[in-house]
């Protein structure tokens, strides 16, 4: 974390993190700022990354994308044209909503939101089954989502 993010700045992360469509009349407000230098800091913030960008979460059962499945990915090799090519070739499996490259006994862990069982049969069979130098996949299916947040636990700065 940079040294110039102050607890002000960390402010204004939690309040739009908790409320990404708040004013900025109710963000200046909710840390103590007036607008003008609310807004120079939240550019600020944009400009550097620290936010990433604005969206609305939708009801994933509502848009009948209910069913999760982790999906470990095994490669039969991964040297870094390997590596390369499953990463690129993944981006495009629009079902497949994270994919992290793990250490440990297997090398990715997929994320994906599916209709239901059928969708996902479809998926191991096709796009997901064609990704290249796949060696094997092992699923688990989630029967209840028990937490799921999309806000980042913020550091406590010292003496805060």
């Amino acid at each position: 974390m940079a040294n110039d993010i102050d607890q002000t700045d960390m402010a204004i992360l939690a309040a739009l993190q908790a409320d990404g469509r708040m004013t900025l009349a109710d963000l200046a407000k909710s840390v103590n700022l007036s607008p003008t230098p609310c807004a120079v800091r939240m550019r600020r913030l944009e400009r550097e990354g620290y936010i990433a960008g604005y969206h609305a979460r939708l009801d994933p059962n509502l848009m009948d994308r209910g069913m999760v499945a982790f999906v470990q990915v095994s490669l039969k090799n991964t040297d870094e044209s390997t590596l390369r090519e499953f990463n690129l070739a993944v981006q495009d499996v629009r079902e497949v909503i994270e994919c992290h490259m793990v250490g440990g006994g297997f090398d990715y862990l997929l994320k994906l939101r599916v209709r239901d069982m059928g969708e996902y049969r479809a998926l191991l069979g096709g796009a997901l089954g064609s990704l290249p130098a796949v060696a094997g996949t092992h699923s688990y299916f989630v029967m209840e989502e028990v937490k799921s947040s999309p806000t980042l636990p913020l550091p406590r700065r010292q003496g805060a």
